[in-house]
């Protein structure tokens, strides 16, 4: 599958592309979830998912803090700490439903949170609680195209 490069974009009023996350967005702080929006969906878009991912933290297949998805295509925000409970919660790298926030080992160095959101072709109905792997897995011939932001974090 060929993914069409548009107009899709996710941006956020607290951090810019590679820009620091303030630490009330980190795991030791406040831990909210960061605003995000999202414009320019595509044509025939039913529904997002959203995943926020750091492949820099020191495991096999880096760490998940968020999957969310049966977001509905009227829906292109996010609100700082909002709790997506219309939604369908997904579990994070720690098996919990919700968001986790930065926590990167002290001294590890710069860690990138890729904040994915998938433009979907369909209403999936997914059962709650799937991991990221397995979304991505149910997603994948449904995704009409994909955007993201990277945040940074340091502790």
């Amino acid at each position: 599958m060929s993914l069409k490069l548009g107009s899709f974009k996710v941006t956020s009023p607290a951090f810019g592309p590679s820009g620091r996350m303030d630490e009330k967005y980190g795991g030791d702080a406040g831990n909210l979830s960061p605003p995000l929006a999202w414009s320019g969906a595509p044509k025939g878009t039913k529904e997002f998912a959203l995943i926020c991912h750091d492949p820099d933290a020191p495991l096999p297949h880096g760490f998940t803090h968020w999957v969310v998805y049966g977001i509905p295509a009227t829906v292109t925000k996010f609100d700082e700490g909002q709790k997506p409970n219309l939604f369908t919660a997904g579990v994070n790298g720690t098996g919990k439903a919700g968001y986790m926030g930065p926590y990167p080992p002290k001294g590890h160095g710069v860690h990138h949170y890729y904040f994915w959101v998938y433009a979907l072709d369909a209403e999936l109905k997914l059962k709650q609680g799937l991991d990221m792997v397995q979304l991505l897995d149910a997603v994948s011939p449904h995704i009409l195209e994909q955007a993201r932001i990277v945040g940074t974090y340091e502790r």
